[in-house]
């Protein structure tokens, strides 16, 4: 049968395009020692553990012969492509980085990079947030990028300082109640 008849994507067993790496121009890769940590610690997971399954199941699945309706080598070649895409994408991750231990830090109020943040809203609602890396963030714990809005509001501020927090409802003044630093 000719291919003009079948619905078949003929790019099907190309890579799609990577994604940015969400950084503004210029800007640097910022992390945290734990988040480095994890980040190359799945790396290391990826390539010394799952990608070595991966071929093995492969290259069992290829000599069996048709591989044209053997569903361990067409899954199996679509999962090696997932995981080399992965660790293309964490070793770049990795290579940009610049990590800051926010324990190192000296004495200060003011917020930085890796600071513990505890603000209240007018309404006397107090938040805790720790601002991180990219890679780090995990709303359920409080992580926020240090791109977000809200760490941007935050950041060279002083503990004690109100600041104006751009929102989708409008503008939030926000008092910084606490600053640390550290574990």
């Amino acid at each position: 049968m000719s291919k003009a008849f079948v619905k078949e994507d003929a790019d099907a067993d190309e890579d799609p395009p990577e994604e940015a790496d969400g950084l503004p121009t210029g800007a640097k890769n910022y992390i945290t020692p734990a988040g480095f940590a994890r980040l190359r610690a799945e790396l290391r997971q990826l390539m010394d553990e799952e990608r070595p399954k991966v071929v093995q199941v492969v290259s069992w699945a290829a000599s069996n012969g048709d591989r044209s309706e053997n569903g361990d080598y067409i899954y199996g070649k679509k999962r090696l492509r997932e995981i080399d895409r992965r660790i293309r994408f964490l070793s770049k991750r990795l290579e940009k980085s610049e990590v800051i231990d926010p324990a190192k830090r000296p004495a200060t109020t003011r917020v930085f990079f890796g600071a513990t943040v505890t603000y209240a809203n007018s309404a006397d609602v107090e938040r805790t947030v720790t601002i991180v890396g990219m890679d780090e963030v995990d709303p359920a714990r409080g992580h926020v990028s240090w791109i977000s809005p809200i760490a941007r509001a935050l950041l060279r501020a002083e503990q004690g300082d109100t600041v104006r927090l751009h929102t989708p409802a409008g503008v939030e003044e926000i008092e910084i109640v606490k600053v640390c630093y550290g574990a």
